[in-house]
Parts: structure tokens; C-alpha cells; sequence
């Protein structure tokens, strides 16, 4: 999901049988968050200070992933020059859109 000047991608069920599982099946324990910051960005210094605010927003927001669930945020090249608030704003975006998108349809009505 793009949002800004990140995109997120968002996996809620594993597909290979990784991650622990109670006994129905279902993830349990917390999201894993990767980062996801190319050349595009700009210099190698560059890259790791859009790494370092990355994290320190999406620390902010692990609890808004799923339990078991794998996200990757891709860095697009405007991070460079986006401020910590505006990535903290465009992740917030993204995951909202995220959580509207991926609610189950509730079968029966």
C-alpha cells in the first residue's frame, strides 16, 4: 500500500508454515517489520539515517500489526528529505489502509 514516501506490503498468513502457531493453526507472537532502502535514497549516510527514523517510527506502531504477521516498508527516494513526522504520517496512512483492506468479509448476512 503506497502511502507518500513509503510503500508497505503486508503478509497476514504465513504461506510457508514459519513463525510459531498454536495448535488451531493461527500466528501467534509479534509482527516482523523489514526495511527496504535503496541506492535510490541516496548515499550509503543517507540511507542508514532514513533506516534509523524508519525504525524509530514503526516502533511507535507495532502494535498495530498483526500478531504473526510479516510487513516490509520500501523507502521511496523522497524519504530523504521527509521529515521524522511525515514518515510517522505516511506510515499511519499505509497502515490504515492496510487494516481497511485486509478485514475479513463476514459471510451469513
Amino acid at each position: 500500500m503506497r502511502s507518500g514516501v513509503v510503500v508497505v506490503y503486508l503478509l497476514t498468513e504465513p504461506t510457508d508454515g514459519a513463525g510459531p502457531t498454536d495448535g488451531g493453526g493461527q500466528a501467534v507472537g509479534a509482527g516482523r517489520v523489514g526495511l527496504v532502502v535503496g541506492k535510490a535514497v541516496g548515499t550509503s549516510v543517507v540511507r542508514h539515517q532514513v533506516s534509523r527514523r524508519l525504525r524509530a517510527q514503526l516502533q511507535q506502531r507495532l502494535d498495530r500489526i498483526p500478531a504473526g504477521a510479516r510487513m516490509v516498508v520500501r523507502a521511496l527516494p523522497g524519504t530523504a528529505t521527509a521529515g521524522s513526522a511525515a514518515l510517522g504520517r505516511d506510515l499511519s496512512r499505509a497502515l490504515d489502509k492496510l487494516t481497511i483492506v485486509s478485514r475479513p468479509e463476514r459471510s451469513g448476512r
